[in-house]
């Protein structure tokens, strides 16, 4: 049987290890109740790899502009400048830009019923989205700091007790990490952020 990532190897720029990893994690929490969101689907191979292993009974939303990442500003650092700056870079990919068209391929062949893509930029999209439930899973792969703070504010509270938020630039953008702390700090929330896998954190919601 073809495995998981190879199946949408072509839809992710995620390693395997760290694909496997969110697939392994995801699965712990598959019993909580609420919907699964992702925020910076690229080609979707990621939330399709989850929705396939969670099953047709969640429902999927995949938010992105799907027109690359807005520019990084300056509490992304200069190495989030230098990035979006050499367009050559193998590791460029397009801005991570990608057609709405293959995130409709991958969830098509994830075989989730239940799935809606939500296309534009999370501070227009994201503050008026009317969720019918709470959501169990939360991933975040928005890279910027201003993108990762327009996630928190607009979903941190919709995740429900038990649940958790994947946040996928954790180790990898200074300014995803700020929004990070700054929200849990402003907000006074003690719930904890977890560091075991590779290269991505999350955050468990509740004791």
């Amino acid at each position: 049987m073809m495995s998981l990532y190879r199946k949408y190897k072509e839809f992710t720029m995620i390693p395997e290890s760290i694909f496997n990893a969110n697939i392994e994690l995801c699965k712990e929490y598959r019993n909580v109740p609420g919907c699964v969101v992702e925020c910076g689907v690229w080609k979707g191979g990621m939330i399709a790899g989850i929705a396939e292993t969670l099953g047709k009974g969640k429902n999927y939303f995949l938010f992105d502009s799907f027109e690359g990442l807005p520019l990084c500003t300056e509490e992304d650092g200069l190495g989030a400048s230098d990035w979006q700056k050499d367009v050559d870079s193998p590791t460029y990919f397009s801005n991570c830009g990608a057609d709405i068209s293959f995130a409709e391929r991958a969830m098509a062949m994830s075989g989730a019923p239940n799935k809606q893509i939500i296309k534009g930029w999370y501070s227009d999209t994201l503050p008026n989205f009317d969720f019918k439930e709470k959501i169990a899973i939360l991933r975040l792969d928005s890279d910027w700091y201003n993108s990762t703070m327009d996630c928190l504010n607009n979903l941190y509270k919709k995740v429900n007790q038990g649940g958790i938020i994947i946040v996928d630039d954790y180790y990898i953008w200074p300014g995803c990490t700020r929004a990070i702390h700054e929200y849990l700090f402003k907000n006074n929330v003690r719930d904890t952020i977890m560091g075991t896998y590779p290269n991505f954190c999350y955050i468990k919601i509740g004791r």
